[in-house]
């Protein structure tokens, strides 16, 4: 089932692509409101960390000859189509406002609508499921153990509070989009 492993870890590199080429768009349009990027110091550890754990997942498997366990496997398979589809319910709920980069435009209301109606970061929920998920589709259980760690210490040390801050300064105010 190493074919699996190829085309799963194939097509999250073209999301990435996708979230990138979106993200890049995004940027431009927030910049050209008066956007304000916070938090870079992160961003590059971030990239690092998520283009390893691709890597990774790959390397535990054929290093570790970890097998294919159907049960685990497409359990984990599924959480990982699960938690794409939460991100990209994030990504057009935000719509042009959402980022890769924490970039805010002044003034604009938070969104509470879509999953951000019951979760203040869901995106985040969709990374840690899929963090977790992704080495598991072929048992690469060091690589989920390992990303899990270190994306707790970026997402809760770093990234989320610089999320706060920069939305807190913005002075936007919460406000339903659906009101």
């Amino acid at each position: 089932m190493m074919w699996l492993l190829g085309v799963v870890i194939g097509a999250t590199a073209l999301e990435r692509l996708a979230e990138l080429v979106v993200s890049a768009r995004n940027a431009r349009w927030s910049f050209a409101r008066g956007g304000v990027e916070s938090g870079r110091g992160h961003f590059p550890a971030m990239v690092a960390l998520h283009t390893a754990l691709l890597v990774a997942c790959v390397v535990e498997v054929v290093v570790a000859d970890r097998p294919f366990l159907p049960a685990l496997g497409w359990t984990a398979l599924a959480v990982v189509v699960a938690s794409q589809g939460l991100r990209w319910w994030c990504i057009t709920t935000l719509g042009p406002r959402w980022n890769t980069r924490v970039i805010v435009v002044p003034g604009l209301p938070l969104v509470t609508g879509g999953p951000y109606r019951w979760f203040r970061h869901p995106n985040y929920v969709a990374v840690v499921a899929e963090g977790i998920a992704l080495p598991l589709v072929h048992t690469a259980w060091v690589t989920a153990v390992a990303f899990t760690v270190l994306n707790a210490i970026l997402l809760l040390g770093f990234r989320v509070p610089a999320e706060e801050r920069a939305l807190e300064g913005a002075g936007g105010a919460v406000v339903d989009p659906r009101a």
